[in-house]
C-alpha cells in the first residue's frame, strides 16, 4: 500500500524523534529507584544502558529503537549520569541483536507495553475513528493518536502506518460527517441545490458562483445586489439542525472547499459530498451575506454625512462674502451712530446718511441668514440621502433577522414602520433627550417623515455597531454576551494578571497613585523632570536626544558588504529548506503537506511582489498562470499565512544575531497605508491623515528582533487602536510580549485596560501628551502644583460593581472565539449610559494616569519607546521596496485578496528578515576573523531590513526539479 503523507518533516520530528531538550529530558527520562532496581538487575554497563535507554524511548516518544538509530549525545549523557557509567558503554550494546529483542520482551512484561496489534489495536483504531471528527488538522488526530498510545502503552507503530492510519481515520469521519448532513435534506431541497450547478444568471454565471461572488457594497445599488443573494437563500429552506453535532471547523473546511470549487468540479463529486459542501455553503454565505448587508449600510450611511458636511462647508464658503460684506455694513452703521452720539446728533439721522431706514430691514434679513447659514450642522441636509435609504432599506429590514436588547426596542419598533411603509406618528423615543436631530425634526412640515426615517437609519447604524442589536448566526454582528465566557471560566482565566477581588485592586492602585503623584510633585519642584517641567499646572516635554554611536553605521555597512547578491528565489528556497515555512500551505481537503514547493513559492512571491499571478507566470521559468491558479485556490489560506509566519519568525528568533536586538518580550505596532485604485470615497477608504487618495492599511506587529509576527489588514479610516490586542492575543509570539509599544494612534483608555488586566505593559507615544489630564482617586489630596493636571475623579463604585463582567471579556478576548479588535470597537461604540463600557473606561483612566506619571519622569521608558517604534517604522521601508508590482497599489477587489496580498507582503517581509539575520551572523563571525573588532553594544544598533543586495526584478528562476 503507497505512503499516504499526511504530516510534514517537522511535525513527524516533534512527534517521533527523541527529546534533546534539557526540560525534556527530566521530565521523560528521569528514572524512578523502581527503574533502577530493575536496570541493575543487567549484569553489564552496556547492557544496563541499553536497557534504560529501551524503557525511555518506550515511555517517549513511546516507540521501539530502530535498528542502527543514532542516539543524540544529550540523551547518552544525561542516562550515564544517572547510572554512573559512561557514554561509550552504550556503544557496544547489543552486539546481539537478541540480547535487545530479550531486553524489549522483558520490558513488556515488567512495565506493561503492549505492541500494535490484536483487540488493543481494534480498539486504538475505534477510538481513532471517534476523535477524527474532533481533530482540527492533520498533526491534531497524529498527535492525539500518539498520546492515546503512550497513556495505554501501546507501542507506536511506524511512522508510515501512524499516518495510514490517521489518513483512513479522517476520510471515513469526513465522509461521516457528509453523510449525516445530506440525510438532513429533503428531495426536494436537494433538488433545490443542485440546480445551482446549472442554473444561470444573465447566460454568463452559475447561480452557485454568482451567490458566492460578493463584496461589500458602496451604494444603494450594491446593497440590492447582496439582498437578491440573501433572498435567493432564504428561499434555499435550510433545517434548522443542519449542521447540530457537526464541529464548527468541519463546517468552515466544507464550506471553503465549495468556495474553491467550480460549478463542473461540484458536479463530479459524490451525492453526499456535494449536496452537504452546498447545503453548509448555503447556510454560511447566509450569514457571510447578511454581515455584508450592515456592513454596506454603515458605508451609506457614512456616505450621506460626508455628503452633508460638504454642502455645510460649500454654504459657509459661498456665504463668506455676503458676510464680509453685511459685517461691513454694519460696521459703518455701528460707527455712524457712535460718531452722532458723540456729536449730540440724532440716531434717526445716523441711519439715514450711513445705511438708509429702507436697506436696514434687508440687511437684517441677509443677517439672520448668514447666522443660520454659519451655525448649521450636517443634519440639515442628511435628508437629501432620503431616496438612496428609501431604496433599499425597507427590504433589507424584511429580510434581515434583527434582535436588540431592551435599550434598542424604540429603535426597532421605529425600523418596523419604516419597513410596513404604513401611516404613523413619528415617534421619535429612540433619540436621546438632548439629540440634536429634535431641533431639526421640529423643523420639518406636518407629514413629511424624510428626516424622520433618515434619522432611524443612522441610529440603526449606531445600533449595529454598538451591538445594542444584532444579527442571529452572524459572526460580526453577533450578541457579543452569547460569546462573553462565563465567569467561572474568567475566574479560572490563567492570563488574568489582577486580582477577582475589585477591592484589592483598587486598594493597590491607590497606592500606586499616592506614590505616583507624590514623586512627580516632587521631581515639578526640583525640577528634575527628565526633558521637561511642570509650571502653573501645565506639562511640558521634548523629545529626548538619541544615543546612536557614531561607529553603529560603520559596522552595519560593513556587515552587509560582506553579504553576498542575492535572487530573492535563491533567498526563499534557504529560508524554506532552514524553516519549512512551505508545509504550513496544507491542502485546503487533505491536509497534506504541499507536493510542489516550487509552485506555492511562486504564487506566494507574486503575492508578496504584488506582481499577481498572471505576471508571475510570465515572468517565472517554471510554471504556467493555471498551475498557479490551482496551487492558488487549494493550498493559500489566512490560517495557512499565520502558521508559516510564526515558523519563520520563531526560527529567526533563534538565531544567534537576533539575541543582539532583544529577547523578543518587546513589541511595536504601527499601521502602513498602501493606495488603492478604487473609488475610495465611496468605499469608505478615504483618510484623511493620507489626503484625498483611496487605501488601506496593514497594520504589523514588529518585536524586538524585527521580526512582523501579527499583520492584518484594516480600513485607513479606523482607529488603530483596537486592533493592538488582536497581535498580542491571537498570536504565541504576541502572548510573550511584556511591552508593548504603540504611537498615538494605538491609544485609547480601552485599551489600557485590557492590556494592563491581561498582564500587558502598554506603552504608547502620545503626541499631545501635556494636554491628557489625571484622573485620580482623591482630587483634594492632589499635590498643588499638580493640581492644573487633574482632569476629574475615578468612579470606583462602578469599577467595583462591573468587575467581574469586565474580567469577563479580558478572558474571551484570550479564548479565541472572537476578535478582541471586535469586542473593542462595540464596547467604544456603546452608549453613554452603558455601565461596562464606562466600568472599563474607568480602569483604563486609572492605567493611564499611572503609565504618564512614569513616563514623564522614566527617560528610560521613553528611550525604549522609541526603539521600539523606529524599528516598526523601518519594517515600512522594506515592505515598500518589496511591493514593486502595479506602482504598489492594491488592485484587489474583495477583502480577502487584499488580506492575502498583505499576508504575502509580511511573509516576505519575514522570510528576507530571517536571511538577513542568519546571513550578518555570519559576515560578524567574518569580521572576527579578520581581526577586526566587533563590539557587542554596536551589534545591536544594526538590523537585518536591508535589501540594497536582494535582486527583486527580472526573471524569476527555480531549479528545475525540487
Amino acid at each position: 500500500m503507497a505512503h499516504r503523507t499526511i504530516l510534514t518533516r517537522k511535525q513527524r520530528s516533534n512527534l517521533f524523534d527523541l527529546p534533546v531538550d534539557e526540560p525534556d529530558l527530566l521530565k521523560h527520562y528521569t528514572l524512578a529507584d523502581e527503574d533502577l532496581e530493575h536496570i541493575r538487575q543487567r549484569r553489564r554497563a552496556r547492557n544496563q544502558f541499553g536497557f534504560a535507554l529501551q524503557l525511555c524511548v518506550l515511555r517517549f516518544p513511546g516507540r521501539s529503537l530502530s535498528p542502527g538509530e543514532v542516539i543524540p549525545e544529550e540523551i547518552t549523557s544525561f542516562l550515564a549520569a544517572q547510572l554512573g557509567l559512561r557514554d561509550e558503554d552504550l556503544g557496544n550494546y547489543a552486539i546481539r541483536e537478541e540480547t535487545r529483542h530479550e531486553h524489549m520482551a522483558i520490558l513488556r512484561d515488567t512495565f506493561g507495553y503492549r505492541a500494535f496489534s490484536g483487540r488493543g489495536a481494534r480498539d486504538l483504531k475505534t477510538w481513532l475513528d471517534r476523535q477524527a471528527e474532533l481533530a482540527t488538522s492533520n498533526e491534531d488526530i497524529a498527535r492525539r493518536f500518539v498520546e492515546e498510545c503512550r497513556r495505554t502503552q501501546t507501542i507506536l507503530p511506524a511512522v508510515t502506518t501512524v499516518e495510514r492510519l490517521c489518513a483512513d481515520a479522517l476520510v471515513a469521519a469526513e465522509r461521516r460527517i457528509e453523510t449525516r448532513i445530506a440525510q438532513r435534506l429533503a428531495d426536494d431541497l436537494c433538488g433545490q441545490l443542485d440546480a445551482l450547478l446549472s442554473e444561470h444568471i444573465d447566460d454568463r454565471l452559475t447561480r452557485v458562483v454568482w451567490l458566492r461572488q460578493f463584496e461589500v457594497g458602496k451604494n444603494s445599488a450594491g446593497a440590492n445586489r447582496l439582498l437578491d443573494r440573501l433572498e435567493f437563500l432564504i428561499s434555499i429552506n435550510l433545517p434548522s439542525d443542519l449542521v447540530d453535532g457537526v464541529p464548527e471547523h468541519r463546517v468552515t473546511r466544507l464550506c471553503r472547499q465549495g468556495e474553491r470549487y467550480f460549478a463542473d468540479g461540484l458536479r463530479d463529486l459524490p451525492d453526499d459530498r456535494r449536496l452537504a459542501i452546498l447545503a453548509v455553503c448555503a447556510l454560511e454565505w447566509r450569514a457571510a451575506v447578511s454581515d455584508a448587508i450592515v456592513e454596506t449600510h454603515d458605508r451609506i450611511v457614512g456616505k450621506t454625512w460626508r455628503e452633508g458636511q460638504r454642502l455645510c462647508a460649500a454654504r459657509v464658503e459661498n456665504a463668506k462674502s455676503a458676510v464680509q460684506q453685511t459685517v461691513r455694513s454694519f460696521r459703518d452703521l455701528g460707527a455712524a451712530l457712535l460718531e452722532a452720539k458723540e456729536d449730540g446728533v440724532s440716531s434717526e439721522k445716523a441711519v439715514e446718511s450711513s445705511l438708509g431706514w429702507d436697506r436696514l430691514p434687508e440687511l437684517v434679513a441677509v443677517a439672520a441668514r448668514l447666522s443660520d447659514t454659519l451655525s448649521s450642522d450636517p443634519i440639515a441636509h442628511v435628508v437629501q440621502g432620503h431616496n438612496r435609504f428609501r431604496r433599499y432599506v425597507p427590504r433589507m429590514l424584511r429580510l434581515l433577522n434583527v434582535e436588540g436588547a431592551k435599550v434598542a426596542a424604540p429603535l426597532i419598533e421605529a425600523t418596523a414602520l419604516i419597513e410596513s411603509g404604513a401611516k404613523h406618528d413619528q415617534p421619535r423615543s429612540f433619540l436621546r433627550r438632548t439629540s440634536k436631530w429634535h431641533r431639526h425634526l421640529d423643523c420639518q412640515e406636518p407629514g413629511d417623515k424624510r428626516l424622520w426615517e433618515v434619522a432611524a437609519c443612522f441610529h440603526l447604524r449606531d445600533a449595529f455597531r454598538s451591538g445594542d442589536i444584532w444579527l442571529k448566526q452572524s459572526r460580526r454582528y453577533g450578541d457579543l454576551k452569547q460569546v462573553l465566557v462565563p465567569a467561572t471560566a474568567a475566574a479560572e482565566n490563567a492570563r488574568l494578571a489582577v486580582p477577582l477581588d475589585p477591592e484589592t485592586w483598587l486598594a493597590d492602585r491607590h497606592v500606586q497613585m499616592e506614590i505616583g503623584l507624590q514623586q512627580l510633585s516632587k521631581a515639578a519642584k526640583n525640577g528634575a523632570i527628565p526633558g521637561g517641567a511642570i509650571k502653573d499646572g501645565v506639562l511640558s516635554l521634548s523629545r529626548l536626544p538619541t544615543k546612536t554611536p557614531s561607529d553603529a553605521t560603520d559596522l552595519l555597512f560593513d556587515l552587509y558588504k560582506r553579504v553576498p547578491d542575492t535572487r530573492i528565489t535563491d533567498i526563499m528556497l534557504e529560508v524554506d529548506e532552514a524553516t519549512g515555512f512551505t508545509d504550513a500551505f496544507t491542502h485546503l481537503r487533505t491536509g497534506a503537506p504541499p507536493k510542489d514547493k516550487i509552485g506555492l513559492m511562486n504564487v506566494l512571491l507574486a503575492e508578496g511582489l504584488n506582481l499577481g499571478l498572471s505576471k508571475m507566470a510570465e515572468a517565472s521559468n517554471s510554471h504556467g498562470f493555471w498551475e498557479l491558479m490551482r496551487l492558488s485556490r487549494w493550498h493559500i489560506e489566512s490560517e495557512a499565512y499565520g502558521r508559516a509566519l510564526a515558523s519563520v519568525v520563531d526560527a529567526q528568533g533563534n538565531l544567534p544575531m537576533a539575541r543582539f536586538w532583544g529577547m523578543g518580550l518587546t513589541a511595536s505596532s504601527d499601521g502602513q497605508f498602501f493606495p488603492t485604485t478604487r473609488q475610495g470615497e465611496a468605499m469608505n477608504l478615504i483618510n484623511a491623515k493620507y489626503g484625498n487618495e483611496p487605501g488601506l492599511k496593514a497594520y504589523t506587529h514588529v518585536s524586538d528582533q524585527f521580526a512582523p509576527f501579527a499583520s492584518q489588514t484594516i480600513p485607513a479610516t479606523v482607529s488603530e487602536a483596537p486592533y493592538i490586542l488582536d497581535g498580542l492575543l491571537n498570536n504565541d509570539v504576541g502572548k510573550r510580549i511584556k511591552e508593548q509599544y504603540a504611537d498615538t494612534g494605538g491609544f485609547t483608555d480601552h485599551v489600557f485596560a485590557v492590556t494592563s488586566i491581561l498582564g500587558h505593559r502598554f506603552i504608547p507615544r502620545i503626541r499631545d501628551l501635556p494636554s491628557k489630564r489625571f484622573y485620580i482617586f482623591d482630587p483634594g489630596g492632589t499635590p498643588s502644583n499638580l493640581k492644573g493636571m487633574v482632569g476629574g475623579k475615578i468612579r470606583e463604585g462602578l469599577i467595583a460593581s462591573n468587575w467581574p463582567d469586565i474580567l469577563r471579556i479580558a478572558a474571551t478576548m484570550t479564548a479565541g472565539t472572537i476578535a478582541p479588535s471586535q469586542i473593542l470597537r462595540k464596547l467604544a461604540s456603546y452608549p453613554r449610559q452603558n455601565d461596562l463600557a464606562v466600568a472599563l473606561r474607568e480602569v483604563g483612566r486609572v492605567e493611564r494616569t499611572l503609565f504618564m506619571m512614569d513616563w514623564v519622569l522614566n527617560a528610560d521608558m521613553q528611550r525604549r519607546a522609541q526603539i521600539g517604534l523606529n524599528k516598526g517604522e523601518a519594517h515600512h521601508a522594506l515592505k515598500n521596496a518589496l511591493r514593486i508590482g502595479r506602482q504598489g497599489e492594491i488592485r484587489d477587489r474583495t477583502a480577502e485578496s487584499q488580506h492575502y496580498r498583505m499576508a504575502a507582503l509580511n511573509l516576505l517581509a519575514a522570510v528576507v528578515i530571517y536571511w538577513n539575520t542568519a546571513r550578518l551572523g555570519v559576515a560578524v563571525i567574518e569580521r572576527q576573523d579578520a581581526g577586526l573588532p566587533v563590539q557587542p553594544e554596536l551589534l545591536a544598533h544594526t538590523s537585518p531590513l536591508g535589501w540594497a543586495h536582494i535582486l527583486l526584478t527580472g526573471e524569476y528562476k527555480w531549479p528545475k526539479k525540487r
